[in-house]
């Protein structure tokens, strides 16, 4: 028997938005392209196959519903949460790029990725307003990806963002971790992002390491059995 936990990943704090996450903790499928075709069958933003857990250390892979990721931050930060609810905390998770930290701090889950992780990945796209995010259709970037953001208190550190994600089979990305990372490089300071209908993001920068730390609320939805 599988089982197949379901989390959402930075909820905003009235329990709204998040971005649901399968997560297979305990399975056999160990080939890649049957990891492949189980997330696009499953069709979550991304779905997480944890490789092993040893020393602290969980070992896991990302898929969305059309590519392998070498990273994202909704899965790892779900992920760290999941094995932490399940008595398994990891201190690192590792994934192709590399090595994320993770800890717990309060109601939130963060990790801490390396900010060139994302470019190339995300390219951010300023507007004007955040009435004007608010009006994008996922219709005006039917073959790519478009990360739409605005200020919307620009001394507090508030911003408005969307991401439409059709190149990683995704029409619109409710949180995305590693577009997160790339607005904290991109600004060098600590902000609050509120992406999608209600999720919340926090982002907090170092500079001198090069690392972004995204930090958030999980909650469980479901664990079900899978079969295959």
């Amino acid at each position: 028997m599988t089982v197949l936990h379901v989390v959402r990943v930075f909820c905003g704090p009235d329990g709204r938005g998040g971005n649901p996450l399968g997560v297979f903790v305990d399975h056999g499928y160990t080939d890649p392209a049957v990891q492949q075709a189980i997330a696009t069958e499953l069709g979550f933003s991304e779905t997480v196959f944890v490789e092993s857990i040893d020393d602290g250390v969980a070992r896991i892979r990302i898929y969305t519903p059309a590519v392998e990721m070498p990273f994202a931050g909704h899965p790892t930060v779900g992920t760290s949460w999941l094995l932490a609810s399940m008595g398994r905390p990891p201190a690192t998770i590792r994934v192709p790029a590399g090595d994320v930290a993770t800890w717990q701090s309060d109601e939130l889950t963060w990790v801490r990725a390396r900010g060139e992780w994302a470019a190339g990945a995300i390219d951010p796209h300023r507007f004007a307003t955040p009435a004007e995010v608010d009006a994008l259709s996922p219709d005006a970037t039917p073959d790519g990806t478009l990360y739409a953001w605005a200020w919307a208190d620009e001394e507090a550190g508030i911003v408005r963002s969307r991401f439409f994600a059709a190149s990683f089979g995704i029409p619109e990305d409710e949180a995305t971790g590693l577009a997160a990372v790339a607005m904290g490089a991109m600004l060098g300071r600590p902000i609050t992002i509120r992406q999608g209908v209600g999720s919340e993001l926090y982002v907090r920068p170092d500079r001198d390491a090069g690392t972004v730390a995204v930090g958030g609320r999980v909650e469980p939805i479901e664990v079900r059995d899978y079969h295959r």
